[in-house]
């Protein structure tokens, strides 16, 4: 096949010219309307204005001459003019601010709300002149016809009240509305004066109150209209706040029961709102006498009304079994559960016969209220069983919490997720009765119920492994055989979706697997998972979330075999992985292993592999090690560690010297200054790293632990479980149960990083290593004569005995990575080529 001739390519023809021609006529068509949209000369120059102007002389002439948008900005600035000069704009600019508003539009007004609100809070000027100068603008404007500005004020003059001495609020405030609060005005100001009743009710005495302030209470409270009425019934409880409990008793109940009483239901939804909320302030005669009748009779008549009061109604339960617990009969309690339990169903009997395209609006109205009111049952569930006592749950509510579980609707499901773990500590040694249902939002389709669910997932597991009759290690899955198929399936969903967020975090949580499972289970199940999301997974978070959680696994597996073979891997798969990417991470997994296991540990397995990375041929990699360095460092002791101090030292000066990249050479140098002025840690006990040295110690200590139960274990299965060895391994495993730091990083992994974080802090007064000499000798004599002793790993006076391994463990050379890396191939290969590899640096 030939190319075209170039003529093909582009003709050039008069034909072909007019037709470009056309296709630019089309575009200036195309064109015109936003042309015609822009400012024209005329009106450009009656924007301008003069730049000698100052900041007051320009808000003058702005508020005076300008256009509505320019005064609007002007309004928005007064904050700032009020701490920059506060005498002149309270002189010149407020007065014109006051003619603008008089006929200022609705953003104009608002954002002089804000501006109000905001030079209160800013505290720009005192009480006494803000009260001068901005009150009466406030109050000028309560009753503005548009009712979003009228609220807009209205919240700021209630943040005014709070600062304004008694006198100011007496004269200005509350005479006004004996008159504002008449029939004869209108609904929006009587709506006003509900609310700020209700604000002004805390600031005086108790006889003010009740002489000047609580008739007009009770005036509007039997106000003509339902809307004022049910304002001023939700400020009752601010009003009993401060009137106290007598008066609230002889004054505010009767007319919570009138108004529970009313003919209109949003009348009747706020008096019984306000009697819940109150319902701590009143002693147990009115609750069983007078508030216990009328919460009988709402239930009786919610299904008869709107589905709104249903709502409310179920989002209150809680409270209710709360403040009238010990009140009910047993016939009552019964009614009452009977009556929770149908409004946990609501919605889901009824066949309405349409397929979903043809459902009326008013049924599908109908039913996302029927959601929100089992919703809010699911909201509730903890306080129920409560109510009913958790000893009678699997009678009285585990067939609800079942529905509840399975509803179809996921926020009905979200929510009982949520509420699992509250459940889970009620129920306590009854645990193991709702393990099905624990497998079931697990396996939830959706990744909201899995994502609420997964926030306490630890404390879930810790309770069911150990709440149920047998606390045995070897039988904590007996009854709960589906868990692993059911954690793994919840992984790989979220693995497969695009919310990297709840994978990350259900990694995170997995880190408590070793307090549920064994060893072996999460050795086949599970550590082989977090390899692959570490090679092969596109989102970094995800990554490092699995690499620590496999060294939380690596920390507590068992099996010395085992832990050798995942030591291997993690160096020659991405230690001396071909993909720079996994190098990467394997500096990751070097930090943790850091935090995480003992120093003589990370010395006998990783320091080698970690300080060879000083020769990548990657930037990227030389840099993220570099930063690792003071805590590589911190992990030695002397002078037991003298010949890797010695190798440390020794790569540092390479890379000083043969180090071509500018921007990892300035970070080695920031480094070396570091190192420089870090102590060294001794064999020794030392009073400055006492509590570094003290949990080293004890890290120390469990890992021979898990070591010599290993050890017992298989004695354990020579001797065929006799009572000796099975004394002994119970008591090796009750000394690890015992384990502080056990507990911190299984169930609060970011809460032992916060706790511990701090003791990586060095004193900076003395160096041992004498990195500064080495660099201002570069070209002398090197100090230090590499022999073969240098390149041996740490030697036994060091490394506790239960370290030694069976298994020969991978060189340090590079030569020997994996040839089937996943990421061997594109972007992230082993060339090292700063134009892409420039923008990871900062943070790889």
């Amino acid at each position: 096949m030939h190319p075209p001739p170039p003529a093909a390519a582009m003709d050039f023809s008069q034909n072909c010219l007019f037709g470009y021609m056309e296709d630019l006529q089309e575009l200036t068509i195309i064109e015109r309307p936003v042309r015609r949209s822009l400012k024209t000369p005329e009106e450009i120059e009656r924007l301008t204005v003069d730049e000698d102007l100052s900041d007051i002389e320009r808000a003058v002439y702005l508020l005076s001459a300008g256009q509505d948008i320019q005064g609007t900005s002007v309004i928005a600035n007064l904050p700032f003019l009020m701490r920059q000069n506060p005498t002149e704009t309270l002189r010149r600019v407020l007065p014109k601010v006051r003619e603008a508003l008089h006929v200022a539009g609705v953003e104009m007004q608002l954002t002089a709300a804000v501006s109000f609100l905001t030079i209160l809070q800013d505290e720009s000027v005192s009480i006494h002149a803000y009260t001068h100068s901005f009150l009466q603008v406030i109050l000028l404007h309560l009753e503005h016809r548009d009712t979003g500005v009228s609220n807009a004020w209205l919240e700021t003059l209630l943040s005014v009240i709070e600062v304004l001495p008694k006198e100011t609020l007496r004269h200005e405030i509350l005479n006004p509305l004996v008159s504002k609060a008449q029939l004869s005005q209108t609904v929006q100001s009587r709506l006003v004066s509900c609310k700020i009743l209700g604000k002004l009710t805390n600031k005086f005495d108790a006889h003010t109150i009740k002489r000047e302030i609580l008739p007009l209470v009770k005036s509007l409270c039997q106000d003509v209209e339902y809307e004022v009425r049910s304002c001023m019934c939700r400020q009752l409880e601010n009003i009993a706040q401060g009137i106290g409990t007598e008066l609230t008793k002889s004054v505010v109940l009767p007319e919570l029961i009138e108004l529970s009483r009313d003919e209109g239901s949003s009348v009747r939804l706020a008096a019984f709102e306000t009697l819940v909320n109150l319902l701590d302030t009143f002693d147990t005669d009115d609750r069983s006498q007078t508030i216990l009748p009328l919460v009988k009779s709402f239930c009786e008549k919610s299904f008869k009304a709107d589905e709104s009061i249903l709502i409310s109604l179920s989002f209150h339960l809680g409270k209710l079994c709360h403040g009238l617990y010990g009140i009910f009969t047993p016939d009552q309690h019964l009614r009452f559960l009977e009556f929770y339990k149908k409004l946990c169903t609501l919605g889901l009997q009824q066949e309405n016969g349409h397929s979903e395209n043809q459902i009326p609006p008013q049924i599908l109205e109908q039913e996302k209220k029927y959601i929100s009111v089992r919703k809010n049952c699911a909201y509730n569930f903890p306080a129920m069983i409560v109510f009913v006592d958790p000893k009678n749950f699997h009678l009285e509510l585990y067939s609800t919490f079942f529905c509840l579980c399975h509803d179809p609707e996921v926020p009905v499901r979200y929510t009982i997720a949520i509420c699992f773990y509250e459940v889970s500590k009620l129920l306590n040694s009854g645990v193991y009765l709702i393990h099905k249902e624990l497998i079931t939002l697990l396996q939830d389709e959706s990744l909201e119920v899995l994502d609420a669910l997964i926030d306490h997932l630890p404390e879930i597991l810790e309770l069911m492994s150990t709440g149920g009759e047998s606390s045995v290690q070897e039988n904590k899955l007996s009854s709960l055989p589906d868990l692993i198929p059911a954690l793994t399936a919840a992984e790989q969903r979220a693995a497969a979706s695009l919310k990297w967020r709840t994978h990350e975090k259900l990694l995170q949580k997995y880190a408590c697997l070793p307090h549920v499972i064994s060893s072996d289970q999460i050795y086949y199940r599970f550590l082989q998972r977090m390899f692959t999301i570490m090679m092969t997974n596109n989102v970094l978070p995800v990554q490092k979330a699995a690499s620590r959680t496999l060294c939380i696994f690596l920390r507590y597996n068992r099996k010395q075999e085992q832990r050798h073979e995942v030591i291997q891997k993690l160096i020659e798969q991405l230690g001396q992985g071909k993909s720079y990417w996994n190098r990467l991470r394997f500096l990751d997994t070097c930090e943790f292993i850091i935090e995480i296991f003992s120093k003589s540990f990370f010395c006998k397995y990783f320091f080698l592999p970690a300080i060879e990375l000083t020769r990548d041929p990657v930037a990227n990699v030389r840099m993220k090690l570099c930063y690792l360095l003071p805590k590589v460092k911190s992990t030695l002791k002397i002078p037991a560690d003298k010949h890797l101090l010695q190798q440390l030292e020794m790569c540092v000066r390479k890379l000083l010297c043969q180090e071509k990249d500018k921007d990892v050479l300035a970070i080695v140098k920031r480094t070396v200054l570091e190192l420089d002025r870090m102590e060294m840690s001794m064999d020794s006990f030392q009073k400055k790293f006492y509590e570094k040295d003290l949990l080293d110690q004890e890290k120390e200590r469990e890992e021979l632990l898990l070591l010599e139960m290993e050890q017992l274990e298989k004695e354990k299965q020579q001797n065929d479980g006799r009572p000796t060895t099975d004394k002994m391994f119970e008591k090796k495993r009750k000394e690890i149960k015992k384990s502080k730091l056990i507990r911190s990083q299984s169930f609060n992994n970011q809460a032992f990083h916060a706790k511990y974080g701090n003791l990586e802090k060095c004193a900076s007064k003395s160096s041992t290593t004498g990195y500064t000499a080495s660099v201002s000798g570069l070209g002398k004599t090197s100090l230090l004569s590499l022999t073969d002793d240098s390149f041996r790993t740490r030697n036994a006076s060091s490394v506790p005995p239960s370290f030694s391994p069976n298994t020969t463990l991978p060189s340090t050379s590079r030569g020997t990575g994996n040839s089937l890396d996943p990421k061997s191939s594109g972007s992230k290969d082993t060339q090292p080529r700063k134009a892409t590899l420039k923008s990871r640096k900062s943070n790889p």
